[in-house]
């Protein structure tokens, strides 16, 4: 359970950082993956997931 809350309090921390600091270029960014066809942003979200996990395994793995 307290993986789950870090990883979560980790998400908040990143998308606040955005917010906090880039406002007008998360609109960009979010006006290029509207455009984009929904095959393509499935195609984003499955590698970013993919990454993710990634990622949290190799924290695993170096005893995080």
């Amino acid at each position: 359970m307290s993986w789950l809350l870090l990883g979560l309090g980790l998400v908040c921390v990143i998308e606040g950082l955005v917010l906090a600091l880039a406002p007008s270029r998360l609109e960009q960014v979010l006006a290029l993956i509207i455009a984009m066809p929904p095959d393509q942003r499935r195609l984003l979200g499955l590698t970013a997931m993919a990454v993710g996990v990634g990622l949290v395994a190799l924290a695993r793995a170096f005893g995080a």
